[in-house]
């Protein structure tokens, strides 16, 4: 796996994934941004929540579980002194689908959060992730 970061101007950069999609990230103005794109920090908790949510989604559709939509909120605390890293990250995940099994769900977040998920095991190293789960049943 590659990636490649370009500074443009100022504090934004531009990366590049080795699969060739690219992502702009800017700092805030405070910092000598102009807030034209996400902060770096940010697309770490991107990144864990499309790693976890990809997962979970995957995981249901293996159990046949008619899963129809997965979001992955997540809210984090940094540290006050440097390095800023992630003290605290929280994922609600908001399952909706056609008569899901709430067990199965359960167990699905709890093995990305266990077993696959590289980010979220990886950033456990210095935070506490906590999770919880809302599922929506659909009538369609």
């Amino acid at each position: 796996m590659k990636a490649s970061v370009k500074w443009v101007q100022d504090r934004m950069f531009l990366g590049e994934s080795g699969s060739g999609h690219t992502i702009v990230m800017d700092g805030a103005p405070d910092a000598g941004g102009r807030n034209m794109g996400v902060r770096p920090m940010e697309t770490i908790l991107i990144g864990m929540g499309g790693c976890t949510a990809f997962d979970v989604v995957h995981i249901l559709e293996k159990s046949r579980e008619a899963v129809e939509d997965c979001v992955a909120d997540i809210t984090a605390e940094r540290a006050e002194e440097d390095p800023k890293v992630f003290t605290k990250i929280h994922v609600k995940f908001t399952v909706t689908g056609k008569n899901l099994n709430p067990d199965k769900v359960e167990r699905a977040v709890h093995l990305t959060a266990e077993k696959y998920c590289s980010a979220s095991i990886m950033l456990a190293k210095t935070a506490e992730i906590t999770h919880e789960v809302v599922i929506k049943n659909s009538n369609s």
